[in-house]
Parts: C-alpha cells; structure tokens; sequence
C-alpha cells in the first residue's frame, strides 16, 4: 500500500473548526449522546485521538488497553491547545501507509490495522456531528467518510451488542440524504435538537 485508503483530516480538521464556538458555559450543554455533555464529548475525542494516534503507531499501552469513558470523561484544563494537537497527531499518524497493515489495538481490542483506521474515522465524524447538533452549528462530511460509517456500522447489524459504542440504528427513510443515514445507522437521531 502506498497511500492509506482514507484521510482523516478532514474529519479531524472539522472538529478543531468547531472548538471556536464552544464557549465555557457550552461544556454543561447535551449532546446527541444521551447522559453526555459537551464537556464530556470533548475529553473523549480528546482520548480517542490519543489512542488511535497510538494504535496507528502500533505503539500499544496505557492509551489503546482501555476504552475512553464517553460518559465520565473529564475535560483537562488547557484542552482548547491539547484537544486540537491530539488530533493533528491522530491525522499524522494515519497517514503512514504501515498504521493501516497488520494488526494493532484500541479500546482493549486487538484489530486489523485497516479496521481500525476505518473506526477512528467513524468517531471522528459521529462525534463531529455529536459536536455541531449541541452547539448549533452547521455540519457536513465526505461522502466517503460517510460511506465509511456506514459500512463500518453495518456490520453490528440492528441489534449491537451491549458492549458496543453505539446504540441500536435510528429508522430513516431509505432515501434519506447519506448524512441522516449515517448517523441514525450510529444510534443518532438526525432530527436532534438541543432542549430549550
């Protein structure tokens, strides 16, 4: 392989986009993540980063052998420089041709590389959208970053596992735009407003 069959950037390059936005007294505010909060979205990204960086590196330990905690995560003073850095890395890191042969791990699961490459983009674009559906913001994605999601969410069919990171599919219309398909297939639904 000599280029990786997908970039993340974009979808990493979104997120950072949106941070500008996020004024402290958004962190309390919910997500599309029910029990999840904005502050809490952020430090799990800001994990997730970390640990697909290191699972693309093949560099296992401490940050691919646990999940990151969506719900209890705790946003770390400094993020809006850390956060931000944490996902250039992650983009660096799966750019090399290598994080994409072989196998590695993240989340405690040992995985193909190309697998893993293929999750890392999904958490980047259902949280990307988790992010601008709580703080009002527009969203968009490549089509094949969402063909991606889909294929990927597929597979856990219509009634994942209890240990799965995402929740059972959300009903769409077949002709839905691929955007509503994707992230109702994450157990996200599309018509998702903030209360209030």
């Amino acid at each position: 392989m000599d280029t990786p069959p997908l970039d993340l950037e974009p979808a990493a390059r979104r997120i950072t986009a949106q941070l500008d936005a996020v004024d402290d007294a958004a962190l309390g505010a919910a997500t599309p993540c029910p029990g999840v909060t904005v502050g809490a979205l952020l430090a799990h990204v800001e994990g997730l980063a970390l640990a697909f960086r290191d699972a693309a590196r093949k560099d296992l330990g401490a940050t691919t052998d646990n999940a990151p905690s969506v719900e209890s995560g705790v946003l770390e003073p400094g993020w809006r420089t850390t956060l931000p850095a944490a996902l250039d890395e992650m983009v660096a890191a799966w750019r090399s041709p290598d994080a994409w042969e072989g196998m590695t791990r993240a989340g405690s699961v040992d995985l193909p590389g190309q697998v893993a490459g293929m999750v890392a983009l999904n958490e980047l674009v259902l949280h990307g959208w988790d992010l601008a559906k709580a703080t009002g913001q527009p969203f968009d994605a490549e089509d094949a970053h969402l063909h991606n999601s889909l294929a990927l969410l597929a597979e856990l069919g219509d009634n994942p596992p209890a240990t799965a990171p995402f929740g059972p599919p959300v009903p769409v219309a077949e002709n839905a735009p691929l955007l509503d398909r994707a992230v109702a297939r994450g157990g996200r639904r599309p018509d998702w407003r903030p209360e209030g």
